[in-house]
């Protein structure tokens, strides 16, 4: 792969088994330089996030992200090459139909009613307007935003809805997705396919997708009436959180990937910050104690203090404030569930930890009526269809593509490699697989230079990798992992990472 100049822009070019091709050079996503990330098999992966896009349609065939690649037409003659392109942007919108039923828009019913508008929400919406479903679409929200890149609220706390939106008010209209927001969801009857607000409004639905997402649960304190105590979950959360703490005491209350990236977040707006965990190490369940004090280490050296081994008994307040010079921040995950309390009662089955089942085309146990997200407990391929609960920015992506097709009678199964990323201190951890119950792990690289990759192994096999400065490594797991082969801990203990290469693409 390499970058080439159009004049009136860049392009990625590529040469695969002979042949070429040229589509965009940054993944659309957050711009990643795709020319630094993982040809293999007629798809180029992002290095950063792990979105694949095919090399001959410029399609998006993995995600996070919602818009796929130009693609440009390639000439050789005589061993020169031309481009034929007319170069505007690095993304492209695939071509979606139009609602063709004629409904009143105050109608209490439609063919397609999806609850939430995150990433499962979205994708499944967009979905189906791009496989030609022009019957009616209607998202609904508690929120009274448009749909936003909430994974970004915890790193740039200051940005506003408006900011972080994942599409204009335009994109809806213009592709007849209707959206209700400030609509809470209180009931569903699965008899009569009707869901009923918190305003008694009720609709009526064909297919249904619950992708309500988490939502914080506090922890079992003393006080919990006292102010200047915040959850994040809001673009209003965040902001507000950035305003108060600003040159206070900041206390953040957890060493979840968010709390941990709020902590990084106000080091250089709050006057101290302190976090509290009741492990002895950060990450140390999801990474592994030696990747975790890496981390640990890292913000310590950021003037971020640790009471680890503790945990919250009281808050202590004046006038029911906190003091004034403290500012605290409730951003525990074990202290966040998932948002299905409107369902009890409703003959959807859910786990014993109110995690919605779904099969491997999304649906649930009810007709008609699919979940996707955070909500869910769902079979992995990777872990030979094992129900397990990932709450993860792109695997909610799939979700919602899955359950879409479903929907329209064209089932698929989810054979996507969970991939996720945090960001702290001008730093990316990237990671894929799952390493659920890992019993070692396998470190390359250096540790306290933050240069390195770990290998997550259960029984002698890898199960999942992260990296720091090492691109684009987890990417080249995530392709080995996706084509099916195993990869033993041998391998990777040598430290010659020379099998990471795909040789067919050379």
């Amino acid at each position: 792969m390499r970058e080439v100049d159009l004049g009136a822009g860049r392009a990625l070019l590529i040469k695969e088994h002979g042949e070429f091709s040229a589509i965009g050079h940054k993944c659309p996503h957050y711009g990643a330089p795709l020319v630094k990330g993982v040809l293999s098999k007629g798809h180029v992966r992002c290095p950063w996030h792990g979105a694949c896009f095919s090399i001959a349609t410029g399609d998006i065939e993995d995600f996070p992200g919602h818009d796929s690649l130009p693609t440009f037409q390639v000439t050789v003659l005589l061993h020169q090459m031309s481009f034929s392109c007319a170069l505007q942007t690095q993304r492209r919108t695939k071509i979606m139909s139009k609602c063709s039923a004629v409904i009143n828009s105050n109608t209490g019913f439609s063919h397609i009613l999806i609850i939430g508008t995150g990433p499962a929400g979205l994708v499944c919406a967009e979905t189906l307007r791009q496989e030609g479903f022009t019957d009616r679409i209607v998202m609904c929200t508690m929120e009274k935003h448009f749909p936003y890149d909430r994974p970004k609220l915890s790193k740039s706390l200051e940005s506003t809805a408006e900011q972080l939106r994942l599409r204009p008010a335009e994109f809806f209209q213009a592709h007849d997705i209707e959206l209700l927001t400030e609509k809470e969801v209180v009931s569903l009857d699965v008899k009569t396919r009707t869901v009923t607000f918190h305003d008694d409004f009720k609709m009526e639905y064909r297919k249904l997708l619950i992708a309500t997402g988490s939502k914080p649960k506090p922890l079992n304190y003393k006080g919990k009436d006292v102010g200047n105590v915040f959850h994040l979950r809001t673009p209003e959360d965040a902001n507000r959180i950035a305003q108060l703490a600003s040159n206070k005491n900041a206390v953040i209350v957890g060493t979840s990937f968010i709390g941990m990236e709020v902590a990084a977040a106000l080091t250089d707006k709050a006057h101290s910050v302190s976090v509290i965990g009741v492990e002895a190490v950060p990450f140390r369940k999801v990474l592994g104690e030696k990747v975790g004090k890496a981390i640990m280490k890292l913000f310590e050296t950021n003037r971020v203090k640790f009471y680890m081994l503790n945990e919250v008994s009281e808050m202590c307040g004046h006038h029911g404030q906190v003091p004034r010079n403290l500012c605290i921040m409730d951003c525990v995950v074990v202290g966040s569930g998932p948002a299905t309390s409107f369902l009890k009662q409703s003959g959807v089955h859910m786990d014993s930890k109110g995690f919605i089942t779904v099969n491997k085309t999304m649906q649930t146990n009810v007709e008609g009526v699919f979940a996707g997200g955070d909500v869910t407990a769902f079979p992995l391929l990777l872990r030979s269809n094992k129900k397990v609960n990932i709450p993860h920015w792109q695997m909610a992506h799939v979700h919602g593509r899955v359950a879409a097709l479903g929907m329209m009678g064209r089932s698929v199964e989810i054979k996507t490699v969970p991939y996720f990323w945090t960001a702290m201190f001008g730093k990316s951890i990237r990671y894929a697989g799952y390493g659920d119950g890992f019993d070692d792990v396998v470190i390359q690289g250096d540790l306290d230079d933050l240069k390195f990759v770990a290998f997550y192994t259960k029984s002698e096999e890898v199960v999942a990798v992260a990296s720091m400065n090492y691109d684009p490594i987890v990417s080249r797991v995530a392709e080995v992992f996706g084509s099916g082969k195993t990869i033993k801990k041998r391998d990777v203990e040598t430290g010659d990472m020379s099998w990471l290469i795909d040789k067919g693409s050379q």
